[in-house]
């Protein structure tokens, strides 16, 4: 089986390939940078599902694999405060696409600012926390669930309910 990841990011590559290699032998996978055709910083759950289906197809189109992915973070404002929100969405060869959301926590009012003024939650993660490159690790689940969840065990839920979803359309009845 040939799987695609839409994402360079070492989080999202890993939480596919280790939830990819429980139900699955004989797996070969390719990377490759796509757009999300989103805007850099998701501001819906629906823009940030978009983003998701957008990378997803994009890694359909460049690499045609059996399964290719596309997982996306954004965030989203409910009654004035600011969610952090996760998709993920696996195109198969025939087109069809499953998506999936996963964890949604609050961010603190000093993060929502920084965003709301036009700022990406990666880098505004980066100076808060003295560190490079926080998207690719622990992330801003890390920080702020106290280390509980990191953003590529995060991700894992979402790639489990896609593969979850392909294996039950994909039963034998």
């Amino acid at each position: 089986m040939l799987v695609a990841i839409g994402t360079k990011n070492r989080a999202k590559t890993a939480a596919i390939q280790n939830i990819i290699n429980s139900y699955f032998e004989d797996v070969q996978y390719i990377q490759v940078g796509v757009s999300s055709n989103v805007s850099e910083q998701p501001f819906s759950s629906e823009e940030t599902r978009q983003g998701a289906i957008n990378r997803a197809l994009n890694t359909l189109e460049q690499a045609k694999a059996d399964l290719n992915f596309g997982l996306e973070g954004g965030v989203q404002e409910i009654k004035n405060q600011m969610y952090c929100t996760n998709w993920g969405a696996v195109a198969l060869k025939d087109g069809t696409v499953i998506s999936a959301a996963g964890a949604q926590f609050l961010l603190p009012e000093e993060i929502a600012a920084e965003l709301r003024a036009g700022k990406e939650l990666g880098p505004v993660m980066d100076i808060y926390t003295k560190q490079q490159d926080t998207r690719s690790s622990s992330g801003a689940v890390g920080v702020f669930t106290a280390g509980l969840i990191d953003r590529t065990e995060m991700f894992e839920h979402i790639v489990k309910l896609l593969i979850g979803q392909y294996l039950f359309a994909n039963r034998d009845v």
